[in-house]
């Protein structure tokens, strides 16, 4: 018997006004595996993240977590369903106005209405979970380096130890070296926590050291996927050109065109 994918999308359409940025993408994720969908900027990566957690709702196909139909979910379904996830967003997306232990806590306190001191206990553990000492936990965001931010970001995403975790353009601004270390953090911690993860880049490095597997997403469809080892074989010369980051090939003809 087949194991029931964690996130499976079949089909899914979604434009605004003239623009089809979803044009029939269907993605399957295994549960405990780890998919890093990359493509240009533009390409529909975001808007597909959305779609999988109902922030937005698709024009046409279907999405579902655990076999849970998101598309039409009630709201209190959706509720349910979103309880599921943690997010690593781009740029950390840290709320200015809070120490750095409520912004950790920020979902354990609003989602699900843990007290304070309990709160801030565990936000101390994920901090240190991610190579940075207590004192941290009452600085404030605007105190902290980019890669610090970055892995409060992450504290944050495994807080309430999610079975699904996003990371939208994990290392986007940080040096090479940063970078790896955020990259090395996601591993460990994904592993300890057993979670099934998706994740949106532009950066190869980071694709080669996360994922179990490899999509590009290209004209709002998938047009191939594979093991990380296999991408440099692909065969597909969008792929190629992609992960080479040369300025010539297949894609350069939709640059001219946008």
């Amino acid at each position: 018997m087949t194991a029931t994918p964690k996130i499976a999308l079949s089909g899914v359409h979604k434009s605004f006004g003239p623009k089809h940025i979803l044009q029939g993408l269907d993605l399957t994720i295994a549960k405990g595996s780890s998919l890093v969908v990359i493509g240009g900027s533009g390409t529909g990566k975001s808007v597909m993240l959305k779609c999988i957690l109902g922030l937005l709702r698709p024009d046409s196909g279907s999405i579902k977590v655990d076999g849970q139909e998101v598309t039409t979910a009630s709201r209190s379904e959706r509720k349910k369903i979103l309880e599921k996830f943690g997010m690593l967003f781009q740029g950390a997306a840290l709320f200015d106005s809070l120490p750095v232990w409520e912004n950790v806590a920020f979902g354990l306190i609003q989602g699900k209405g843990l007290n304070k001191k309990d709160a801030k206990e565990i936000a101390v553990e994920k901090l240190r979970r991610v190579g940075l000492r207590p004192d941290v936990a009452n600085l404030s965001p605007a105190e902290l380096s980019g890669g610090m931010q970055k892995r409060v970001g992450l504290a944050r995403a495994i807080a309430a130890e999610p079975e699904i975790i996003f990371f939208d353009e994990p290392t986007t601004g940080l040096d090479p070296i940063m970078a790896d270390v955020i990259n090395d953090l996601i591993v460990e911690c994904v592993k300890d926590l057993g979670a099934t993860t998706l994740s949106i880049t532009h950066d190869m490095a980071s694709a080669r050291k996360i994922a179990d597997r490899v999509a590009m997403l290209y004209e709002g469809k998938i047009i191939w996927e594979g093991s990380k080892e296999t991408i440099d074989t692909s065969g597909n010369e969008y792929v190629d050109q992609f992960i080479h980051g040369r300025a010539h090939g297949p894609i350069e003809m939709q640059i001219l065109k946008s």
